[in-house]
Parts: C-alpha cells; structure tokens; sequence
C-alpha cells in the first residue's frame, strides 16, 4: 500500500512507552501518543527511519569528514528518528523524536508530523 500526505500536523506530542526507551535519546515507536485531548493507540509500525544531517549553524562547524560520518551515524542531541504507523482507527501518521535537547531537561520531544492516506499509483 503506498501512502501519501494529506495533512500536516506539526504539532508537539506526549507520547507512552509501555517499556521504556533504554536510551533516552534513541527511543524506539511508542505506544500511545496524546493529541487534541485524545489518545491514540499504535497498532502497527509500519516504517522507522532516521535523518542525522545537521542543518544550519551546526552544519558549518565540522570539518567534511566529520559532517559526513555524523550524517550517518549521528551527533548528540543532532537529528531526528521518524516513524510511520496505524492507530488503532486505521488512520496512519507520520510522527517523529526531535534529539535536540530542550531547555528544561535536556531530553528531545516528539511531533506529529502529518497524517497519511492510501493513494497514488
């Protein structure tokens, strides 16, 4: 089934685990996400991908080869984990863990990125 965009959302999330993450900063998909006063269980992980590319001012400060292998592997607090899944309604979305770390704990946050529909050819 191929899915395609029909909604962005952009919208910070809380997010379950029923076993936690063991690393804080590389969690796994999440149980449940709390979203406009709802709560949606995750049925099915559909796709897990993660994008370590440094943009911006961050991006400037390492010399190519260093910025090419953090591409890959990643840098601290650089970086985000998606991952594409079914709710227990049959709708599928897009959500993903920012690893930059926040102000007040220095832990990322999680973002429902857009909502998905099966589509194109």
């Amino acid at each position: 089934m191929i899915l395609v965009p029909s909604r962005f959302i952009g919208q910070e999330v809380r997010v379950e685990f029923t076993k936690e993450p063991i690393a804080s900063k590389n969690p796994h998909c999440p149980d449940r996400l709390h979203w406009d006063g709802t709560t949606l269980e995750i049925k099915t992980l559909l796709e897990e991908w993660r994008d370590h590319t440094r943009r911006g001012r961050m991006e400037r400060n390492m010399r190519e080869s260093n910025l090419r292998r953090s591409a890959r592997t990643g840098s601290w607090g650089v970086g985000r984990i998606y991952f594409r899944v079914q709710v227990e309604d049959g709708r599928f979305f897009d959500l993903y863990y920012d690893r930059a770390p926040t102000q007040t704990d220095g832990s990322g946050q999680w973002f429902l990125y857009r909502e998905l529909e099966p589509g194109g050819s």
